[in-house]
């Protein structure tokens, strides 16, 4: 009896095989229809609690980075030695360039974490390393061993990991729950939150500023220890929008995508999608029983394979290189900014002593206002009103073909432009243009599009190696750039910006328009049979049968 079942098992063979063909068919479509939801769906108060969740993290990101920028200001006055209105050059350098280094092995780490263990588990855990760094630096002292500003760096490189961290986790987790038609605008309003961030980082530093004016005036010139409750204030107040939003980030549920492509639980993305497609919860049953499935997974030799192919590398390449080119006249332009700031009557005072350093603290907090407005914030909304109507593609190119002539302007003419009160007006207006056009093109659009062409299993690696490619480009702006210009090279370094600018317009060429595409068609991976059968299934196995189980077969 034994044998002959055994014999029937055997014969069973071809039609097990057919079965799980079947199944592989079923959860192939099963795939495409969650999809296809994801994709279609109407927005919704998910979609903007997504939207502000995300948002809040850059929000504070921007405000820790931009803060540095004042708060060097206020750490010159109160620990150097002849209280002067900057720290010394290598410290200034240290405690600004820290945060990009940190950031740029945040993104690395962040990146390639969240496609190995998911987008839910890592995502809130870069927020607590950014609250603690912030409140690190609020509370920092010196000592006879321990030098302040050396204890700062410590401080904004540990807060700068987790800065890098939110790059690739906001943008893919923004991407991979947004429906295709409004994709480019949620991940554009996310980004968008820095503008908002460095313009709160401006206005506090004025509230504070002017909060304390009276004890600032009264206190000797010589020993401004008013000034020193300033710069902590200003910094640590930074953590109060991480904490908030804190508990919002660690509840956000896992991205379907990930959850099928990567778990490979189609059955578990499936109801995530219907939940959180109707009223915005997820639910996960411990005790369900989980049936993977058979995909394409992320090693080491498959990142190689995919990725080696011209026709992917070269978008790799592409979004890299134009955000590293991007970066560097980013974070270079800042390094003019004294000199649009004097232009524009908020340059140091000609008042001297205790007057004259809260005159002039005040004059780069109300300065600082001035120019977020009048250039940097426009810049991020233009971008968000045209971007899934014009396209990504068409607004980088436009971005870089543009700031190549801004800079090519301010460069070649920076001689001829300083030395007239309309030349400097010129010169400001030129600026402007450049803050705009930076974030009405290359700025927002390097972050949007490597959210979106990679396949889900890569999706964050390949955000992280990107944004770090432009965090390299940063610190070299900031390092090389910022020595050059000290040197009385500031038209040299305008001019070579314009060339990086240019550079950009050909590395844009590699890169695909994702304008109402889906995330799949961008992947250029065929998404029929991506499924193709279930994790462990043998056609072999003999499964062990009674006879009674047979007869009631």
């Amino acid at each position: 009896m034994a044998e002959a079942i055994y014999q029937q098992n055997k014969l069973d063979g071809s039609d097990v095989d057919s079965h799980n063909k079947g199944v592989a068919l079923s959860l192939d479509e099963r795939r495409r229809a969650a999809l296809s939801e994801v994709d279609n769906a109407r927005f919704s108060w998910f979609h903007a609690k997504v939207c502000v969740v995300a948002g809040v993290g850059f929000f504070t990101d921007a405000y820790d980075i931009f803060a540095i920028n004042i708060a060097s200001t206020m750490l010159g006055y109160v620990y150097t030695k002849n209280h002067a209105s900057s720290l010394p050059k290598n410290q200034d350098l240290g405690v600004k360039v820290a945060t990009p280094c940190g950031t740029l092995v945040g993104q690395l780490l962040f990146g390639w974490l969240a496609d190995l263990v998911g987008r839910k588990r890592m995502y809130g855990i870069e927020l607590m390393i950014i609250i603690i760094g912030t409140f690190g630096q609020a509370v920092s002292g010196e000592a006879h061993a321990v030098n302040i500003i050396g204890v700062l760096v410590v401080w904004r490189f540990i807060m700068g990991v987790g800065i890098g961290g939110d790059y690739p986790l906001s943008a893919v987790i923004s991407s991979e729950f947004a429906s295709t038609h409004i994709r480019g605008r949620m991940m554009t309003a996310v980004f968008a939150s820095q503008g908002w961030g460095q313009l709160a980082a401006a206005i506090v530093s004025t509230v504070v500023v002017s909060a304390f004016k009276k004890q600032i005036v009264a206190d000797s010139p010589t020993d401004p220890k008013h000034v020193d409750f300033l710069w902590r204030l200003l910094i640590g107040l930074g953590a109060v929008p991480g904490a908030i939003a804190l508990y919002f980030r660690l509840t956000i549920p896992e991205t379907p995508r990930f959850t099928m492509d990567i778990e490979r639980n189609v059955k578990q993305a499936s109801q995530d999608v219907d939940n959180f497609l109707t009223n915005g919860n997820f639910v996960v049953d411990p005790d369900a029983v989980v049936q993977r499935v058979q995909a394409p997974k992320a090693t080491r030799r498959d990142f190689l394979q995919h990725f080696g192919k011209w026709e992917n590398g070269k978008v790799l390449l592409g979004t890299s290189y134009s955000w590293f080119a991007l970066d560097i006249a980013f974070y270079g332009l800042g390094l003019n900014s004294s000199i649009v700031l004097q232009a524009i009557g908020f340059g140091k005072p000609k008042q001297t002593g205790s007057l004259g350093i809260y005159t002039n603290l005040r004059n780069i907090s109300v300065g600082n206002i001035v120019l977020s407005v009048g250039g940097l914030i426009p810049g991020y909304w233009a971008t968000f009103l045209l971007i899934d109507s014009w396209g990504r593609k068409p607004i980088q190119l436009m971005g870089f073909v543009l700031l190549t002539i801004i800079f090519a302007c301010m460069g070649f003419g920076y001689d001829a432009m300083q030395k007239t009160d309309p030349g400097r007006k010129a010169f400001t207006f030129l600026y402007c243009m450049a803050n705009f056009f930076q974030n009405f093109g290359p700025n927002t659009t390097t972050f949007v599009i490597p959210g979106e062409v990679f396949p889900t299993r890569y999706r964050s690696t390949a955000h992280g190696i990107s944004a770090a490619s432009g965090k390299l480009g940063a610190i070299i702006a900031q390092v090389g750039f910022a020595q050059l210009k000290d040197r009385g090279g500031a038209p040299g370094s305008l001019e070579i910006f314009a060339l990086f600018m240019l550079t950009g317009v050909f590395s844009t060429l590699l890169i695909p328009e994702t304008k109402q595409r889906t995330l799949e068609d961008l992947s250029n991976e065929d998404q029929h049979g991506f499924i193709s059968g279930i994790a462990g299934d043998a056609t072999d196995i003999i499964v062990p049968t009674t006879t009674r189980e047979k007869e009631v077969a």
